[in-house]
């Protein structure tokens, strides 16, 4: 099997490291020169524009930030598809918005090609470790010719449904919960800060109490440690809560808890914040008040 991977990010490369442990063959690409030098030197391939990709890849995973970006790599001028060979599988890992997904899918299949709409969950760890959890739909012609690479990337693989966009929804709804989440997480620590409680305390009482959530666990150790490296960025959560509203907006569905999230990531995005991690969210409630968040260990 050869596979491509479009997007060398923290994501994309992992996925790559991930394929090549398995055997796949594989080539990576990306306009960053250091991403492309580092995937050489794990023993794969690598370009800069996609049509530069070996046009008998059997698969083409694209793992780009967005909907424009999807776009882009796969039908822009220097796009994918139109050198793909027949029957390969272009499986978009990207959040983007159900209704995208179903109308690239109908221009993918026009081409000959098979679509996978295959968003993932896990962060950069997991998919370094190809243990990533993907949420999957297409056809079955699709899964069969994409398994083995998906079995590479992935602990967890659902199959949802024949249908494109399923698998864009089912992720939609998960950003939803961990967008909501990690404010409510954010807003926790800061709150117990406002109160004079000491934090890392409160966070061995939260985690081991009913009110824990694996946000708060992972995120609240974030803010602990006073890192905002950015393993998911703040960015990221102002696109996908955007994808959520957007599509709760079309089907006149009230979403008061992501609104109010999307809002907060917002606020932190606006003060020169978006390219930390997501946890620095709570910069917001520091700035609001006068609370200092943790620098560190105690």
């Amino acid at each position: 099997m050869k596979a491509a991977v479009i997007g060398l990010g923290s994501m994309g490369y992992g996925i790559a490291e991930a394929l090549l442990r398995a055997g796949i063959e594989t080539a990576g690409c990306d306009i960053d020169e250091t991403a492309r030098q580092a995937l050489i030197e794990r023993g794969g391939a690598a370009v800069e524009a996609p049509d530069a990709l070996p046009a008998d890849c059997d698969i083409a995973l694209v793992v780009v930030i967005n909907a424009e970006q999807v776009e882009q790599v796969l039908f822009g001028p220097s796009g994918v598809v139109t050198h793909l060979q027949t029957g390969a599988v272009v499986a978009v890992c990207s959040t983007v918005p159900p209704a995208f997904a179903r109308a690239v899918a109908a221009r993918i299949e026009a081409l000959g090609l098979h679509y996978l709409d295959a968003p993932i969950s896990g962060g950069a760890a997991r998919a370094a470790e190809g243990s990533l959890t993907v949420m999957a739909s297409g056809s079955i012609s699709a899964f069969e010719r994409a398994q083995n690479a998906l079995d590479a990337i992935a602990s967890t693989v659902h199959r949802l449904s024949e249908n494109a966009g399923d698998g864009s929804a089912y992720k939609m709804i998960n950003q939803l919960l961990a967008g909501v989440h990690i404010v409510a997480a954010s807003e926790a620590m800061s709150f117990g800060l406002k109160n004079g409680l000491d934090p890392h305390k409160l966070y061995e009482v939260i985690t081991g109490s009913a009110g824990n959530s694996w946000m708060f666990e992972n995120r609240g150790q974030h803010i602990l440690d006073g890192d905002y490296t950015p393993h998911s960025a703040i960015d990221i959560f102002v696109k996908d809560l955007g994808i959520v509203l957007d599509t709760g907006s079309q089907l006149r569905f009230p979403l008061p808890l992501a609104s109010a999230a999307s809002q907060l990531f917002t606020m932190a995005a606006s003060k020169g914040w978006g390219t930390l991690d997501d946890a620095a969210v709570a910069k917001v409630y520091e700035a609001l008040s006068d609370i200092e968040l943790p620098n560190g260990a105690p």
